[in-house]
């Protein structure tokens, strides 16, 4: 498809398959064990996050007065990338290293929230963005099983491009044959 702007064309690209935004292809075999992996995390999303990483607390900056001087309110979670990875299904061990999060000169995720006054909450916080961050780089790597009324539809589909795309080529194939000379 082609886009007219300003004396130029441009050319509309579709966009990647989410699959392989990695750079490296995952296998089905690790794909159906992410799957599997998530049902338990999506359930439980602390059994793996709680006792990963170093907490501590230090104190606030900003507007507070006498509560951001004295309590060591803000909270820092220091996750290592190799304790986490080993909870991770392999097909996630690539993307959690671009995160905004990761820290590369200690090879590990820095997560700090000095959100609230309280010290719980804040340390709530960090955990909460620690599984949701790997809850969006799994629904960012691994697509959604397909069903299989859609793999259906989509050999449909396929077929039918196929053939559409055979009869733009015999078309063009029968254009150039009638302009060519015949020598007989």
């Amino acid at each position: 498809m082609r886009l007219w702007t300003t004396g130029t064309f441009r050319l509309l690209q579709r966009p990647t398959p989410r699959c392989y935004s990695t750079g490296a292809e995952i296998s089905e075999e690790d794909l159906s064990k992410a799957r599997e992996w998530y049902r338990t995390f999506s359930q439980d999303p602390a059994a793996v996050t709680d006792s990963l990483g170093e907490l501590t607390y230090s104190r606030s900056s900003g507007p507070g007065g006498q509560n951001v001087n004295k309590v060591n309110s803000k909270a820092q979670l220091r996750v290592p990338v190799g304790q986490l990875l080993s909870r991770l299904p392999t097909a996630l061990h690539a993307s959690i290293r671009t995160g905004r999060y990761y820290a590369q000169k200690s090879d590990s995720l820095l997560i700090q929230s000095d959100e609230s006054r309280k010290q719980s909450e804040n340390k709530q916080n960090c955990f909460r963005r620690l599984s949701e961050l790997i809850d969006d780089e799994f629904k960012k790597i691994v697509p959604a099983e397909t069903s299989k009324s859609q793999a259906v539809k989509v050999k449909k589909l396929q077929r039918s491009e196929n053939e559409a795309r055979l009869r733009m080529k015999k078309l063009q194939s029968s254009k150039k044959a009638a302009r060519s000379k015949s020598f007989d």
